[in-house]
């Protein structure tokens, strides 16, 4: 179904990848192990980002770069998907994450190859395509710009502070999903909401507290920051609001496969500025009961139909800062 009254939501995905996700009954150190053919499916938080919003019904473009072998099969995957991309062709080889979902210990692993350096005409392409989907396309106007993951080595240290130029020079919001300096880097550019999980967050200011932790983000100049803590929930600290921060969560935890589920938060995020909303509190409660849903599907990517009953069980509330 598509969503009307909603202008294009465009995400970026500097270092997208081949999602393999297989289905483990137990895993044993050191031992062999039998499992079915893998979920295989076109990758990368930004792609994932895009994944959910495209699953109901918003209008949204995955940009990337794509190379090798790898990267015409992530091509084929989202022509297939119907998930709308423009895809800049280089000759790095697109790279490959595998998660192994252990059925029996309700447990997740992850190995993530760190991707291969682009040349620096790829990211020349790579920012004509973002400037041109952000400011050139009259009939699909842009509403929010999102960035989101890693950054393959040798990447532009600006890079994330530019995407957050080029959405605001568009006049549209920027949101930026990423660790370690990009966060710094994100937040004195002055994105619209940073969206670190609390490891992230505390490895990339060096504050051991969660609290003075997302407020130095908001020092620096990040507008809102979004912080995923697990099954404790998600915290939000806005700057019009520097006495305190909301919280929200589930009554109980949910089991089930956590990869992608701070990607749903974005994209919750992403659907609430493209429609006007900007309470914190209000993004807070689409972001965290996305996440939750994304934990009851198999892959990354994708959200429960039950996000809706998810949103109305959370508990939020409102806790002054130490």
């Amino acid at each position: 179904m598509k969503r009307a009254n909603v202008n294009r939501i465009i995400t970026v995905t500097a270092n997208p990848a081949i999602d393999m996700t297989y289905a483990v009954q137990g895993i044993t150190e050191g031992a062999s192990h039998r499992v079915p053919t893998p979920l295989s499916r076109a990758g990368g938080k930004g792609i994932n980002v895009a994944r959910v919003t495209h699953q109901l019904g918003y209008p949204v473009l995955a940009i990337a770069p794509t190379g090798g072998a790898a990267g015409q099969t992530l091509a084929a995957e989202l022509w297939t998907s119907g998930v709308p991309h423009t895809l800049v062709g280089v000759a790095a080889e697109t790279r490959r994450s595998i998660a192994l979902v252990d059925t029996v210990a309700g447990e997740t692993s992850i190995f993530n190859e760190e991707g291969q350096a682009l040349l620096p005409d790829d990211w020349r392409s790579l920012r004509i395509a973002v400037v041109e989907a952000v400011s050139g396309n009259r009939n699909l106007p842009a509403s929010v710009l999102v960035g989101s993951g890693s950054l393959p080595p040798g990447a532009p240290a600006d890079f994330y502070p530019e995407l957050v130029r080029l959405a605001h020079d568009a006049g549209i919001p920027a949101i930026i999903d990423t660790s370690g300096p990009g966060i710094i880097a994100a937040a004195k550019a002055g994105a619209d909401i940073l969206k670190p999980n609390h490891h992230e967050l505390a490895e990339a200011t060096g504050e051991s507290s969660l609290e003075a932790a997302a407020l130095a983000l908001i020092d620096m100049g990040a507008r809102t920051v979004l912080v995923s803590a697990g099954a404790d929930g998600m915290l939000a600290f806005d700057h019009a609001a520097p006495g305190g921060y909301w919280s929200a969560r589930l009554p109980e935890a949910l089991s089930g496969n956590p990869t992608g589920a701070g990607d749903a938060g974005v994209a919750a995020a992403a659907v609430a500025l493209a429609e006007g909303i900007t309470e914190p509190r209000e993004i807070l409660r689409r972001a965290t009961a996305w996440s939750a849903a994304a934990v009851l599907m198999p892959a990354a990517g994708e959200i429960s139909p039950r996000y809706q009953e998810l949103q109305d069980q959370l508990i939020v509330t409102w806790k002054e800062t130490r």
